[in-house]
């Protein structure tokens, strides 16, 4: 299977209310879908690189909205959304819902006015929800490669987690960094050189994961499936 990272640029007449604010000058200029619920009635939380007063002003532009809740998060905010339907024009929810492959989060609506975001399946099915897609936008595959199921924090061993908080705990990561393997080695009660074996093995997961995450880095694209 393939993992293909898409941006599209949509027709005015297609671009999602929302996505409107995001384009629009004003503090808003990204807005991330990261997760939906695979209803009718759709329950969203989306991200926006702004305070909640800004993301306020950008959430209110989706009349379908019917409950919300911000929650601030230094600069940015997290908006939980319940809505009477998803708001994307009938054309690109059709598009999606016929295509054979599925999406990754997040879909990412960029201040430029496109949208990326993730597919993964069959070479074959990809190819032709491009087409269908191309229809509607303006359409640039970023990248693709072989889909793997590729290590994550959550599935770190517990023995790589206790050496990250170890090394965490003892100011390994500190700048300027005030810990060492030694100290991790003493918390976890092994050798130096397994201690070390243990937290580059996790960093390397911890990183893939990010890089994976940030290769699907985009924004009114193919959404939630009907």
């Amino acid at each position: 299977m393939k993992r293909v990272q898409f941006s599209a640029t949509y027709p005015d007449r297609l671009v999602h209310p929302l996505h409107r604010r995001v384009i629009a000058p004003g503090p808003v200029t990204r807005a991330e879908l990261l997760t939906w619920s695979p209803t009718a009635d759709a329950t969203t939380l989306f991200w926006c690189d702004a305070d909640a007063a800004a993301t306020e002003s950008v959430v209110g532009a989706v009349d379908s909205v019917v409950a919300s809740e911000l929650v601030e998060d230094g600069d940015e905010t997290y908006a939980f959304l319940r809505q009477d339907e998803y708001e994307f024009a009938p054309a690109v929810l059709d598009a999606v819902a016929a295509a054979r492959v599925v999406f990754l989060p997040p879909v990412v609506f960029g201040a430029s006015g496109d949208v990326r975001f993730e597919a993964v399946g069959e070479s074959t099915a990809l190819g032709a929800f491009r087409e269908a897609l191309a229809d509607l936008a303006d359409v640039t595959i970023e990248r693709a490669h072989e889909f793997e199921r590729t290590a994550s924090p959550s599935r770190l061993t517990d023995r790589q987690r206790a050496a990250l908080e170890a090394a965490v705990e003892a100011g390994y990561y500190a700048v300027p960094r005030d810990g060492t393997t030694a100290d991790v080695a003493a918390a976890l009660d092994c050798s130096t050189s397994t201690a070390g074996e243990l937290v580059r093995k996790a960093e390397a997961a911890v990183i893939r994961a990010f890089v994976e995450r940030a290769g699907g880095d985009g924004g009114s694209g193919p959404l939630p499936q009907r």
